[in-house]
């Protein structure tokens, strides 16, 4: 199975939904697409939304810290959220959370944020 990846701006919060697998073969994919996006100035945080991901080595780990460092240097925040138990096992034991923030949902990260 492939990654599909959707994008969606909600006024200076990127937020991105993966669905799939993000492994070596796709995450190049997605960190092109996020920079892309990224160009825009406006744009300071990130969400990104687990919820339908099934699966993720460390290249996913790798693109999403990448992401982590680049919204870092706007003073921005990067929020992760709906994860399934299996790729929440992944992100606890890669220190993924010590890093970046959960929240349980959508919703609740957004509101974070002070855009829902």
């Amino acid at each position: 199975m492939s990654l599909r990846i959707e994008m969606e701006t909600k006024q200076e919060v990127l937020v991105v939904r993966l669905q799939g697998e993000l492994d070596h073969h796709s995450a190049d994919e997605l960190r092109t697409k996020v920079e892309e996006v990224l160009r825009d100035p406006n744009l300071r945080h990130i969400v990104l939304s687990l919820a339908d991901l099934s699966f993720m080595d460390s290249s996913g780990i790798g693109v999403i810290l990448g992401r982590y460092k680049q919204i870092s240097a706007r003073n921005g925040e990067m929020i992760v959220c709906s994860i399934n138990p299996t790729i929440y096992r992944i992100c606890e034991m890669s220190g993924l959370f010590k890093v970046i923030k959960f929240r349980e949902n959508e919703l609740e990260a957004l509101n974070v944020l002070g855009v829902a």
